[in-house]
């Protein structure tokens, strides 16, 4: 069972999210629930909590204040801030905390699971980390332990970093865009739930996965007709539509222009 803590000052607030996560992963945490960071933190230490959600404007002890104070007691816990306040310097302070994620108010629930699912994973990984790490230190050898396909770059604390997940996506998705690609696959390569990758991948790219994968085909495609010896229908074959004729209206459709008449101003500025 995760140990999870819900910290917020307004009754309703949290009595909402425990009743959402209770229905939705009842079955996989036990859930504390603190009314300001003070308490926050004192069932944290009690409990050994590995998921805390926290408001940030709290009495007293804040929720910026006590997520400090978290990191420092327990580094590999996940810390997730659910706040009204939409702030820069909020948000600019929850990366230097490391934060799993920054959600405003009111949040979409799906949303939210899907970050709580994400902080699940990241506590499963952190655990067998430090097991692997013990077993190293006691003498034992230990067992070989297999990257994530995605592989993810993660700090010592298994936050994630998006700049380093981007570029794992963007490498992928270049290595195989001919392909057949669909979000759900990537995802599963990637070893999200389809849901958090749809929203990571829109955090890392500000666009949808469709609209990314066109883009990709069309840059690969641009570079082919410059080729002058390689005809249309196998440009498009090259770059993952089998039919030319939707390759065409593709290519159009995000240049302005047929890849043909593409192909013709190219060699006319030359």
């Amino acid at each position: 069972m995760y140990r999870v803590l819900i910290a917020d000052d307004e009754l309703i607030e949290r009595k909402v999210l425990y009743k959402t996560l209770t229905r939705e992963l009842g079955d996989q945490c036990r859930i504390w629930q603190a009314e300001n960071g003070r308490e926050a933190l004192a069932l944290f230490d009690e409990y050994d909590i590995q998921i805390a959600i926290l408001d940030i404007e709290m009495p007293g002890i804040n929720g910026i204040s006590a997520a400090e104070e978290m990191r420092k007691r327990k580094a590999g816990c996940c810390i997730i801030f659910l706040t009204a306040f939409d702030d820069f310097s909020y948000a600019k302070k929850a990366i230097t905390i490391r934060v799993l994620d920054y959600l405003l108010k009111p949040c979409q629930e799906q949303e939210l699971i899907s970050v709580v699912e994400e902080a699940m994973r990241l506590t499963d990984q952190a655990g067998k980390q430090a097991f692997t790490e013990g077993k190293a230190e006691s003498g034992e050898a230990p067992e070989p332990v297999l990257e994530r396909q995605s592989g993810e770059y993660a700090g010592g604390d298994g936050h994630l970093r998006l700049h380093k997940v981007a570029e794992v996506i963007r490498s992928y998705m270049e290595e195989n865009y001919i392909r057949d690609l669909s979000m759900q696959d990537v995802a599963r390569v990637m070893n999200y739930s389809e849901a958090y990758f749809c929203k990571l991948f829109k955090q890392c790219f500000d666009k949808n996965f469709t609209a990314y994968l066109t883009e990709c085909r069309v840059e690969a495609a641009k570079k082919l007709l410059e080729e002058p010896l390689v005809n249309v229908k196998e440009i498009g074959e090259a770059v993952g539509y089998s039919d030319s004729s939707y390759f065409a209206k593709v290519f159009k459709r995000v240049t302005g222009v047929s890849p043909t008449e593409y192909r013709m101003c190219i060699f006319n500025k030359k």
